[in-house]
């Protein structure tokens, strides 16, 4: 297999002489298109201390240097994003529109980080006490480190490291080993952008190599995205080796649908944010919950001829609404989740189990299945099943809905769609939910906001980009200076006041 993906490591890319290859797959065809190196932890050192050797440098480099790099950098993204996109699609599966969509959105975070200088900026107060004046100055930390999912492999990553170098830090990324070329080309791109060489690294692996980034002293942070189970095991044993953690985990989305929507958009919405990246997506809506009798027979009869003719295909094709799913393994899953509801008493409208694409027979393709009466204590409610499957949970009315949303122990994202005003203020202002839509099926908030939920969809104190990662990737340093030094005013045993 000639096509072996490595390490990036101090401006190179970097085959390993040893470790562990493992394959990576085209999910449309089946094949394997590649193989990644597993580092080990002895890897991992080699890279923290050519990542430490280029922090000092770094970190005292002009803010605005570091700004002219990150404009540099976005440039060369948007020239690439087509190339970034299909290298998604061929390992992901997600079409090439949406592998689009999914650069646009992490260049939301580089357009961000191109404001460092005013982000950086401290605070000042003047005479404080007499003759002192005082001041705050936000730091970086050092080497800080992210552990990526595959679902986003370009726009997560994004969501990390540009406002964390910004800072002044130097960064190492882990990707996921299911799709990590895209890691590679980000690399070449911030090199062509004048990123001095060590500041950002790239390591390939597993397990092995994330309980090394958690467990190495010389790493001050790391910032984590994936399922809750992990995201709850990087956080404890991040957090209990002195790190700053950002351990951001799974979901299971509501939208509540009330009598008053309208329901054109309430199934358009549905349509995308569940079948959307064949649902691969922490955002993606999951549970349908229909207010009343009337507006869920009516969902289910709008929405069972549009699933079964969802179209799905490869990636290059232009009609294909959902790609396939990335592995063999995820999709086995998906089909067993799909049993269990079966088993367990929901009324399985639409199955896509059976679903074959010409000339694509070998490829992890399933096509969008609806579940309708679901209860909460089944498996396709409890379990955040990572595929094309809405599974609709009836509410009887309003605060049965707001009930069933608080009773779930993820709060990522939800979405109410109504005409109501104060159905809408009601909901935002009482739901235990991180990011909220108000008819928006799919409420990622914006590039200059920040993306967290909260309960067990978010482990620690702050939210990933935006202004909250400004705070997560430095220290705030207090100086209190006074100018002449020359005044005398006796020894001071008691505690300094104002006075």
């Amino acid at each position: 297999m000639s096509n072996i993906i490595g390490n990036y490591v101090g401006g190179s890319t970097v085959k390993l002489n040893g470790g562990a290859l493992q394959d990576v797959f085209n999910p449309s065809t089946g094949e394997v298109s590649g193989q990644v190196q597993l580092s080990t932890s002895e890897d991992l050192d080699e890279v923290v201390e050519v990542a430490k050797g280029a922090v000092s440098e770094w970190s005292r480099t002009p803010v605005g240097m570091r700004a002219q790099v990150m404009f540099r950098f976005k440039r060369l993204l948007e020239e690439n994003a087509d190339r970034i996109a299909s290298t998604i699609s061929s390992e992901h599966g997600k079409t090439h529109d949406d592998a689009l969509g999914e650069v646009t959105r992490g260049l939301e975070a580089v357009d961000f980080a191109c404001g460092i200088p005013h982000l950086m900026k401290g605070t000042f107060s003047e005479q404080v006490a007499r003759s002192i004046d005082m001041y705050s100055i936000p730091q970086a930390l050092g080497v800080v480190a992210g552990i990526t999912p595959f679902n986003f492999p370009a726009m997560v990553p994004m969501w990390m490291f540009p406002n964390a170098i910004a800072c002044g830090n130097t960064f190492i990324l882990k990707p996921s080993e299911r799709d990590p070329s895209v890691s590679l080309i980000i690399a070449d791109l911030f090199k062509q952008a004048g990123l001095p060489d060590g500041v950002f690294n790239v390591i390939q692996g597993d397990k092995v190599v994330v309980d090394a980034i958690l467990d190495h002293p010389d790493i001050a942070a790391v910032s984590f995205v994936g399922s809750t189970p992990v995201a709850k095991y990087i956080y404890s044993r991040g957090a209990s080796s002195g790190k700053r953690v950002q351990a951001l985990g799974g979901a299971k989305n509501h939208m509540v649908i009330m009598p008053d929507a309208n329901m054109d958009q309430v199934v358009d919405a549905l349509m995308g944010a569940g079948y959307g990246s064949a649902g691969e997506r922490c955002m993606a809506v999951a549970v349908p919950v229909p207010v009343g009798k009337q507006v869920a027979d009516n969902l289910m009869d709008r929405m069972v001829p549009l699933v079964e003719e969802l179209p799905v295909g490869p990636p290059d094709d232009s009609k294909a609404a959902m790609g396939p799913i990335i592995t063999r393994q995820s999709l086995e899953r998906i089909t067993s989740l799909l049993q269990s509801g079966v088993d367990q008493g929901a009324a399985l409208l639409v199955d896509g189990r059976d679903l074959t694409v010409p000339g694509f027979e070998k490829g992890f393709f399933i096509g969008g299945s609806l579940f309708d009466q679901v209860k909460p204590e089944m498996d396709i409610y409890k379990e955040e099943i990572f595929g094309p499957v809405l599974s609709t949970v009836r509410a009887d009315d309003y605060e049965d809905a707001i009930n069933l949303i608080h009773g779930n122990p993820h709060g990522n994202g939800v979405a109410i769609f109504t005409r109501d005003g104060d159905a809408a203020r009601d909901f935002a202002s009482r739901i235990e939910v991180g990011m909220v839509g108000i008819n928006v099926p799919i409420p990622v908030p914006v590039g200059y906001h920040s993306f967290g939920g909260w309960k067990q969809s978010l482990f620690g104190t702050h939210h990933i980009y935006g202004p909250e990662t400004i705070h997560f990737y430095t220290r705030l340093k207090a100086i209190t200076s006074r100018w002449p030094a020359g005044i005398k005013s006796g020894a001071q045993y008691n505690f300094p006041t104002m006075n």
